[in-house]
């Protein structure tokens, strides 16, 4: 009896474990082949190995200029990355990170499902359908975003609000705040589940208002203080509907029809059934959990950036845990009276997970099945140009102000200042790519291409090394 009641927690652990391997290993190896970029995984880098030198949260823009990374986002939770960045100052402790913490969101999945469904193999099956879900395998992929450590800590607040241990639900739901600034409205969001679904009103209530408070003052103060337009320059993306918090607010009362319209599109579709269809629809039977869901949804469907509503980016991570809780639960709603299908409704769960990460998902191995393409683009291998662009940023001294096209960057955002190139200031080294788009080259390639060739001709800038597209220059004494 022992036996059977260890091995699924046996075969939990061992999935954890390789889950939380595997895409270390695959983070690690796609940052080896330039597939990350100053934007965004540079820019935590920098955050950290800033605090880590006595700058607390200090990046650079696009020109060089010194700023707080909390004017963009309201993400203080990097600041606790500096020890580990003098332990192991490497982007890779960063990466490690969030696929370590991302599979331990396993493990609340679990529990819950445990307690739910009455079983430890039907709970074994969704945990494993959290580590198959795509838009998780994603996330994990997606460079490094603090962000993406709300979704285990979200499960984690999850598990400990459905116990009714207020204490740890508390800690977990505001160093989950402390990743981005909406994700207090997903813990506003749990206190109305607990409040509408287990009649703990006075409770819920406190907790939605304190998430609410917590988002507002993120929103509303600290990014404004810090960021010298005086508000969030992401913002922009919201044009369509009002452009401010505010002026969402009033078009969703003056003109909601504008707020219909513009989230309800068929890319918007396509995103949800991508959320949606791998979990089997089995969320949308729990819907006072997925009330958390909704601040998430509609900040994504409601933008004008097209990552927003793909499943491939690091917007989903307020979405996941409260997905797959409200999965579990819509789950255990069908499983009331016939406790005894647990287990086979856990492996259909399963089996549907497995063929949406064939369909969807991030892992390599699918491009050795037959149609199973859509993963080539991360299976990264590093080649002959990756070594050969390594190599050639060793030339720069750590101390330097340099000014990189965005993939290179990614390798040199450890030091007080860098710039994004075709910006150069007061740059005195420039490592550029000409086989790499930089940042926003897709849009306008030109500036890149024009400022490379003006600096071939400039007699203050000497070529140090070109091979393959990858050029060092130095700026002459």
């Amino acid at each position: 009896m022992r036996n059977r009641l260890a091995a699924p927690r046996l075969l939990l652990w061992s999935a954890i474990a390789a889950y939380a391997v595997a895409f270390s290993a695959l983070s690690i190896l796609r940052h080896r082949a330039f597939q990350t970029g100053r934007f965004d995984l540079g820019n935590m880098v920098q955050a950290v190995w800033s605090t880590a030198h006595g700058h607390p949260l200090r990046v650079t823009g696009l020109r060089g200029d010194g700023i707080s990374r909390l004017a963009a986002h309201f993400d203080p939770i990097l600041a606790a990355f500096a020890p580990f960045w003098l332990a192991w100052p490497s982007p890779d402790v960063l990466l490690v990170t969030q696929a370590v913490a991302v599979a331990l969101g396993a493990l609340p999945v679990f529990w819950l499902a445990r307690k739910h469904l009455g079983s430890q193999r039907a709970a074994l099956g969704f945990a494993l359908a959290y580590l198959l879900y795509p838009p998780t395998q994603w996330l994990t992929l997606n460079e490094f975003h603090p962000v993406a450590l709300a979704c285990p800590l979200l499960l984690f607040a999850v598990w400990y609000l459905d116990e009714g241990r207020l204490l740890p639900f508390a800690l977990c739901a505001l160093v989950a705040a402390t990743t981005k600034e909406e994700i207090a409205f997903v813990v506003a969001g749990l206190g109305l589940w607990w409040a509408l679904a287990r009649g703990r009103r006075i409770e819920g209530a406190l907790i939605a208002a304190a998430g609410i408070a917590v988002a507002a003052i993120a929103i509303e103060v600290v990014i404004p203080h810090f960021n010298r337009a005086g508000s969030s320059s992401f913002f922009t993306r919201y044009n369509e509907v009002g452009g401010t918090p505010g002026g969402i607010l009033h078009t969703a009362v003056t003109d909601p029809w504008r707020i219909v319209t513009t989230a309800v599109t068929g890319r918007g579709l396509g995103y949800l059934a991508r959320l949606f269809l791998p979990l089997g629809l089995l969320a949308l039977l729990s819907p006072l959990l997925l009330l958390a869901a909704i601040p998430e949804l509609a900040i994504n469907l409601l933008s004008a950036a097209t990552p927003q509503t793909s499943i491939r980016f690091h917007y989903t991570a307020g979405l996941i845990p409260v997905l797959v809780a409200a999965t579990v639960l819509g789950a255990a709603r069908l499983v009331r009276d016939r406790p005894e299908r647990a287990t086979t409704l856990a492996g259909g769960a399963l089996v549907l997970a497995l063929v949406s990460n064939y369909a969807l998902g991030a892992i390599p191995l699918w491009r050795y099945f037959p149609g199973g393409q859509q993963a080539q683009a991360h299976a990264a291998e590093v080649t002959q140009h990756d070594r050969i662009a390594a190599n050639a940023l060793h030339l720069i001294p750590g101390a330097a102000v340099v000014s990189a096209t965005n993939t290179l960057g990614a390798h040199l955002s450890a030091r007080s200042r860098v710039l994004s190139f075709p910006f150069i200031q007061d740059a005195t080294w420039i490592a550029a790519d000409e086989t790499s788009p930089g940042y926003a080259d897709r849009l306008a390639p030109l500036p890149t291409a024009v400022q490379l060739s003006w600096l071939r001709r400039n007699p203050e800038w000497r070529l140090i090394f070109e091979r393959d597209g990858i050029l060092i220059f130095q700026r002459r004494d």
